[in-house]
């Protein structure tokens, strides 16, 4: 019985994972990266660019999607972006956001880089919008897919002016 046990449970573990929940068949990633803790964030779009989608969580779960696949959400979606070249000498830097809100709280996508220390980082931000606290939930640079660059060109999303540093 205990054999039986182990060769189930050996055989379950050596199966493929399925994603589709992260991105579906339909949808292109965007923008996408593992957090420290390997929860996945992605943001991504239809093919046809009917709808905008974020998702976070694992294959398994996910914890949070918004909007919930919504004809034409790019508009519940801000992008604001500030660059400054000229290297170290100048403390060049390219910040970029992308944010939403639901409920009470406020997400911020950002992808930033400073000349100064040649810093690179990737994350969310969660601001609770009643409060102002922030909680920052880094990601792994080694696992990003995509840019959030592109939104400067695409015009798929509203520019703001707000950024988030």
């Amino acid at each position: 019985m205990k054999s039986l046990f182990f060769v189930c449970t050996l055989l379950f573990s050596l199966a493929p994972k399925v994603s589709a929940q992260i991105l579906l068949p339909n949808e292109t990633n965007l923008f996408s990266f593992k957090t420290h803790n390997n929860k996945t964030v992605t943001l991504a779009q239809d093919k046809d660019q009917k709808y905008m989608v974020y998702r976070f969580g694992t294959p398994e779960k996910i914890e949070l999607e918004y909007p919930e696949k919504e004809l034409k959400s790019y508009n519940k979606f801000k992008y604001s972006f500030y660059m400054r070249g000229g290297g170290k000498m100048n403390e060049g830097m390219d910040v970029n956001f992308v944010s939403f809100i639901q409920g009470d709280y406020k997400y911020v996508l950002y992808a930033t880089y400073y000349a100064i220390d040649e810093k690179s980082e990737i994350g969310i931000k969660v601001i609770h919008l009643k409060t102002n606290k922030t909680t920052k939930i880094k990601g792994q640079l080694k696992s990003q897919k995509g840019s959030l660059i592109d939104f400067r060109y695409n015009e798929l999303l509203s520019i703001d002016d707000q950024l988030y540093e």
